[in-house]
């Protein structure tokens, strides 16, 4: 996929899900952890473009890696945007911060799968790509973007309503 962002759809629609039990913010990041090695590839014209990182064992310790390092960074991140909740203004919870970085990290997997002939997901146990053509790449790219649209209606739709019950 064009270099993580089109991967934020399915999180959108994730965050518009679970809400504050899904950080969109360590999501995304485990989102640029995961293409780390596709870019120094493509910078250095050396190596396997979707290695190592794009496997699912690799994917376990990338969420790992984004999870210890993204959990500070968004609560940064939150805390610069102003983004708080009443009892705690800047805190994301661990149980959160793993979710959201696993389920990151196994989705860029699945979906760089279904569109990659050298994604190898199943790595070492097998160098077969079975999601390999599961769906056209047009469709799956419709399938990120419409999941993000939805996600954010639902997303804005629960946080309209709340606001508005809650005067």
């Amino acid at each position: 996929m064009p270099f993580t962002l089109i991967h934020m759809g399915p999180g959108i629609l994730i965050k518009s899900l679970l809400q504050g039990r899904f950080s969109l913010m360590v999501f995304g990041w485990t989102q640029i952890v995961m293409d780390i090695q596709s870019l120094i590839v493509l910078i250095s014209g050396e190596g396997h473009l979707h290695g190592f990182t794009h496997t699912f064992i690799g994917a376990i310790l990338i969420a790992l890696l984004a999870a210890l390092t993204g959990k500070y960074l968004s609560e940064l991140g939150l805390k610069i945007l102003r983004i708080s909740k009443s009892d705690n203004p800047t805190s994301i919870v661990w149980w959160v911060v793993f979710l959201s970085a696993f389920i990151g990290s196994f989705s860029h997997v699945l979906l760089d799968s279904i569109m990659h002939w050298d994604v190898e997901p199943f790595f070492p146990f097998t160098l077969d790509n079975h999601f390999l053509g599961l769906t056209s790449v047009s469709t799956l790219y419709k399938v990120c973007l419409y999941s993000g649209l939805v996600g954010a209606a639902i997303y804005y739709g629960i946080n309209w309503r709340l606001k508005r019950e809650a005067k």
